[in-house]
């Protein structure tokens, strides 16, 4: 099959409207990329369904290197809707560039998965729910869609949403939004067990904080999380202080909450 391109526009930029488009810039006198060359080129047949490979000789096209800031070679872009997502140079492994290519490729049911994070935010649990079971019975190792699932379970059934993303750990991309995950669902295990958390003037308030996190009422949370520090910082092992950072990690730093009550938790803190 042949890979060499003589029209960049289309066989790259054109094309990667349709499926991710991996370019190869590699020249005849560099060893490294003789060695690459074949791996790709394997791969590419291996995974012709989720991704095309196109090779660029630098000698023959210097304005194309020059343009995509191409300093050593063999270097290797992968181009999605037209536009530079992720590199690495060198030659690498055939098992390290195929997990490189697992993190970077866009997934098969992206649209799914975006349209699942919609119906979350809108509220629309049950049918983001449905749309995600999908996704895993057909990519049962979906990450994003397991964390999704989560999402949408850890109002109504923490322990199962704590359960899905056990398995997930500190090398994923995803790992940020599981440990808010986890951290809500320890908080919510008080609501069921109240008898568990020492006797306080601050224990009453902090359930009604926990409470407000589990009916998602996140600024009434956070303002109750935030008197408790005020008046006991280290009741439950240091919990309101953990709640709010949980709170806003799964927010986000540019939600509006997070934004609002960032200043009075810091505060808080140095009382």
């Amino acid at each position: 099959m042949k890979y060499d391109s003589d029209n960049f526009q289309k066989d790259v930029i054109e094309k990667s409207h349709q499926i991710p488009v991996l370019v190869d810039f590699w020249a005849e006198w560099c060893g490294p990329c003789k060695a690459l060359g074949p791996m790709l080129e394997r791969l590419a047949e291996k995974h012709k369904d989720r991704w095309t490979l196109v090779k660029i000789d630098t000698e023959k096209y210097p304005q194309l290197a020059m343009q995509y800031d191409i300093r050593s070679i063999p270097n290797v872009k992968l181009f999605v809707n037209g536009e530079f997502v992720n590199e690495f140079a060198g030659a690498l492994p055939e098992d390290a560039i195929e997990r490189w290519l697992e993190k970077v490729l866009p997934g098969k049911y992206t649209e799914q998965l975006e349209q699942a994070q919609k119906l979350l935010s809108e509220g629309q649990l049950a049918r983001a729910q449905q749309l995600l079971q999908q996704v895993l019975a057909a990519e049962p190792g979906s990450e994003p869609a397991t964390v999704l699932l989560a999402q949408t379970l850890l109002y109504s059934d923490s322990q199962k949403a704590v359960e899905l993303v056990s398995h997930i750990e500190e090398d994923s991309e995803y790992f940020q939004l599981v440990e808010t995950i986890r951290a809500f669902g320890k908080m919510f295990e008080h609501l069921q067990e109240q008898n568990g958390l020492p006797d306080s003037p601050v224990r009453e308030p902090y359930l009604e904080a926990i409470g407000n996190l589990q009916s998602g009422n996140f600024s009434a949370a956070l303002e109750g999380f935030i008197e408790v520090l005020q008046t006991d910082r280290y009741y439950d092992d240091d919990g309101s202080r953990k709640a709010c950072i949980a709170i806003f990690k799964y927010l986000g730093e540019d939600n509006p909450i997070t934004r609002k009550y960032r200043a009075a938790f810091s505060s808080a803190l140095y009382l």
